[in-house]
């Protein structure tokens, strides 16, 4: 299977449809590289929603951060859902609530991150995170996803 790589440009182009705005100079900086392989990419998506959880959360320091858990906390988390949600619904393309394994193929594919000898691939993570075992990812489904690889 051939590795495939998700350049800086189609990085940003993902991230401005989830509403994450950076310069590619900005990202090449956060990144450190001018592409990804899909575990990196993974790894940049849980790093980069905590990232703007913490931010949006206001600007205090950890120490007061700490202080505030009950505040903060609720504030993190509706963020991280919001965020989790709009990166939902890049993947669910028909807007149904479901992730099939065509549509992440199809999106991959535009990322670059899917070619025809790794088809089978995008069924497997599917069927690694379909709890409910219905051959779709719900949205709690890719949460637990995405929660699991930023981890």
């Amino acid at each position: 299977m051939a590795i495939t790589f998700l350049s800086l440009e189609e990085l940003n182009w993902l991230l401005e449809k989830i509403g994450v705005h950076y310069s590619l100079n900005e990202l090449e900086s956060l990144v450190g590289k001018r592409t990804l392989d899909y575990n990196q990419f993974l790894f940049f998506w849980g790093s980069i929603s905590k990232r703007n959880s913490s931010s949006s959360s206001g600007n205090g320091s950890d120490h007061e951060q700490e202080n505030d858990d009950d505040q903060t906390g609720v504030v993190d988390d509706v963020d991280e859902e919001a965020d989790l949600a709009k990166a939902f619904n890049v993947f669910d393309m028909n807007g149904d609530g479901f992730i099939t394994s065509e549509e992440l193929q199809n999106v991959l594919s535009r990322l670059g991150l899917w070619d025809e000898k790794s088809g089978k691939d995008c069924k497997r993570m599917i069927c690694a995170y379909d709890t409910n075992l219905d051959g779709v990812l719900d949205f709690e489904e890719f949460k637990n996803m995405m929660l699991q690889t930023s981890s």
